[in-house]
């Protein structure tokens, strides 16, 4: 009775151990899950979102291929990584709820930086500054300040920093997926004017010359534009490794020349 019960004791515990040894992570599968530049780099690959619709920030060009300003600035700092960039796009107001479920490491979209966008998440050094303009058909004489937007209509995607803006001077916003949809309602009268970057107004109008539209007015100061990442320790060491990157990127000039590439200016710097 005695000898089955100390065996009974024994396969217990030996069923424990092994249930322990099983259940255990490895050194180095738990600092992956801690530490996401960690995983990043064991697999080869970080994930860049990106709405592919904006140029000169993104879009693809007309052999179909997704270039631009941030697409190249990802691009390089993967490369400085050691791994590979794969960029999935999407519209905006699906890209950063994706970053918040961890379906992508970072998004490089032209993201201003927002007081209320800090408070959710960590973001990289700037690597652009980008001023807002006001955009309106050429014969509007209503809008020449942004105190004239009160109880105009105005196009945008709903959580863009553009949007956001237009609400805080009395502008009534429709939505929209990207910016030929904006300018569809810009041309058909259905709104007023719509807010975007000075340099993506430049970018349009070099490509439709044709194009009846005019700048109404601009922001005072030009917004930061910087790389969001979810907020906690699991994404600090990553977020130290982009702002290294975009040190040594900006110091061997190449935001420099990508900006003057895609923009015509430098943007890539405050001044």
């Amino acid at each position: 009775m005695k000898k089955r019960i100390k065996a009974a004791l024994a396969g217990v515990l030996l069923l424990a151990l092994l249930s322990a040894c099983g259940g255990a992570q490895a050194p180095e599968a738990a600092d992956q899950d801690n530490d996401l530049l960690a995983a990043i780099q064991a697999k080869g690959e970080i994930v860049v979102a990106m709405e592919g619709t904006w140029a000169p920030w993104t879009y693809h060009d007309e052999s179909g291929a997704l270039v631009g300003y941030d697409t190249e600035v990802a691009q390089a700092i993967a490369e400085k990584l050691g791994v590979t960039a794969t960029f999935v796009e999407g519209e905006w107001d699906g890209l950063l709820a994706g970053l918040d479920a961890g379906r992508y490491d970072i998004m490089v979209n032209g993201v201003d930086v927002t007081p209320d966008r800090a408070e959710k998440y960590d973001f990289s050094d700037p690597y652009a500054y980008n001023r807002m303009a006001v955009i309106v058909k050429g014969d509007n004489e209503t809008i020449t300040t942004m105190e004239d937007l009160e109880g105009k209509k105005t196009a945008n995607t709903i959580s863009s920093t553009y949007a956001e803006t237009a609400r805080s001077y009395g502008a009534e916003v429709t939505g929209v997926d990207d910016l030929a949809a904006t300018f569809e309602l810009l041309y058909s009268g259905r709104i007023d004017a719509t807010l975007n970057a000075e340099v993506t107004y430049y970018d349009y109008m070099a490509q439709h010359p044709e194009a009846d539209l005019k700048i109404a007015c601009l922001a005072a100061e030009a917004d930061s534009v910087a790389i969001p990442l979810r907020k906690g320790e699991e994404t600090a060491a990553l977020r130290e490794a982009v702002n290294k990157a975009l040190g040594e990127l900006a110091e061997d000039g190449v935001l420099s020349e990508l900006s003057v590439q895609y923009f015509g200016a430098d943007i890539s710097k405050a001044e």
